[in-house]
């Protein structure tokens, strides 16, 4: 390794460590705990008929807190600490906890970039509701969607985009499964009454986020194979597909169940995640 790669690693290492981002991203964990627990609320409300007229992922969400009395300043805090987040992800991204040569840490580094993307497209998302627009992430996908099917062989990459889904969703479900995300809490902070809880609810949170995204990639699939921009809506259109059956409404109410664990879950790393 250079000497400038050195010092550049070496900086990214001090930055990641900064107390104040520390602080932040810990706040984010709460905000991102919120959302998800609003997200539940709107897919029981799906469930059962209540909720087909709005978004129902995480922009629905956000949309929700828009609307309350003090929603638009909580949307700017929620923001702050999801950016601090994406921050503290890239960070990790970048230095990593060993070498190249790790798989497991390269994994990890991968799905840390990951990560970043999404807390910074929320951040993103939650700025736009609070400057008054109309942000929802199920409209973008269907136009992006619509937008590549109309270019030559575009159905091919939403189908693809579609398996890649499906596989995150698979690989989201697996994790929280095995319990991989287990090490990185600090699971000795814990007190022994609440250690085993805190871990079920990470499983249930995990493997109910994975099912909604497998679902979402089946219907990206779909939707590339019948050209049908409709049906690539992300998480949104996974829910109000589940919805339109019978079985599907115990399905989906369960996923709600497994989401909001996961919203709980969310509130307790904002003390137990490694940071």
């Amino acid at each position: 390794m250079s000497s400038t790669a050195s010092n550049v690693k070496h900086t990214a290492s001090r930055a990641a460590e900064s107390k104040p981002l520390e602080f932040l991203a810990r706040g984010g964990f709460i905000g991102y705990g919120i959302i998800h627990l609003l997200f539940a609320w709107i897919a029981l409300q799906v469930a059962f008929g209540g909720g087909s007229g709005q978004d129902s992922d995480q922009s629905g969400a956000l949309q929700t807190i828009a609307g309350q009395s003090f929603g638009k300043t909580l949307l700017i805090v929620i923001a702050v600490g999801l950016a601090a987040m994406a921050i503290w992800q890239a960070f990790e991204a970048a230095v990593g906890e060993s070498g190249p040569r790790d798989r497991t840490a390269m994994a990890e580094r991968v799905l840390s970039g990951v990560r970043a993307v999404l807390y910074a497209y929320l951040a993103w998302m939650a700025v736009k509701i609070v400057q008054g627009a109309n942000a929802s992430m199920g409209d973008s996908y269907q136009s992006k969607t619509s937008g590549l099917m109309s270019a030559e062989g575009g159905r091919w990459l939403v189908a693809l985009a579609g398996l890649v889904v499906l596989g995150v969703g698979a690989g989201m479900a697996v994790y929280g499964y095995k319990r991989k995300f287990v090490k990185h809490l600090n699971t000795q902070q814990m007190p022994a009454g609440t250690r085993q809880p805190i871990i079920r609810l990470g499983v249930a949170g995990y493997m109910a986020k994975g099912t909604a995204y497998a679902i979402a990639g089946l219907l990206f699939v779909t939707a590339a194979v019948n050209y049908d921009p409709d049906k690539a809506r992300g998480l949104d259109a996974a829910l109000k597909t589940l919805a339109g059956y019978s079985w599907g409404v115990w399905l989906l109410a369960l996923i709600a169940v497994g989401i909001a664990a996961f919203g709980v879950y969310c509130v307790a790393q904002a003390r137990y995640r490694k940071i």
